[in-house]
């Protein structure tokens, strides 16, 4: 075998209309390869599609049956059923985090945010302030502009658990974030009151 530091020169000819490689060196090895190589490109050549097409971008019926999720989380919400609607966010939840990485992370992004935010809102009725805060903010760490529910959730939940320092901060970034956002400015205030009190 050659030496791997050492360059060696091997005398190859491209055909220009069949794209043949050729040699003119009488190394048994190297035509072998050649040969291969040669009845490789010629098979590939013969195929009907060489190139595979690319994959859809995104799935409709996933789309679908996520969006389908949420809607049927949001009817159980607004019949009071709050477990239910939990368990609807949770299954959409799963359907958007694990769509294939080819996907656009945007449209993933998106879903994700909006559920986890749906899934706050349901915690929030049960007053599971622990858990409706994780969601609201992962529901943030997934879409920051554009989500003022999610900041104002998180902000309610760790004023109602008595953290209104927490609460106060997480609003302030809500409200640079989201402008002079109004639910967000007057839960400033509720905080503030609270604070001084």
């Amino acid at each position: 075998m050659d030496d791997p530091d050492t360059f060696t020169l091997l005398p190859l000819r491209l055909d220009p209309t069949s794209k043949a490689i050729s040699t003119t060196s009488s190394s048994r090895a190297l035509n072998a390869e050649l040969k291969t190589l040669n009845e490789l490109h010629r098979a590939l050549l013969g195929i009907e599609h060489p190139v595979p097409p690319p994959p859809v971008p995104v799935n409709p019926k996933r789309s679908a049956n996520i969006t389908k999720l949420r809607e049927s989380g949001n009817a159980e919400f607004r019949k009071g059923k709050h477990l239910d609607a939990i368990k609807f966010y949770s299954l959409g939840l799963q359907m958007a985090i694990t769509r294939p990485l080819w996907e656009p992370s945007g449209l993933v992004r998106d879903e994700v945010a909006g559920l986890y935010a749906n899934r706050a809102q349901a915690h929030m009725a049960l007053q599971n302030w622990v858990e409706g805060a994780m969601d609201a903010e992962s529901s943030v760490e997934a879409k920051k502009a554009g989500n003022g529910k999610a900041w104002w959730r998180k902000g309610r939940c760790l004023m109602e658990m008595g953290r209104l320092a927490e609460a106060k901060e997480w609003v302030g970034r809500g409200l640079e974030m989201e402008g002079n956002e109004a639910d967000l400015m007057a839960l400033l205030k509720e905080i503030e009151t609270k604070e001084t009190k």
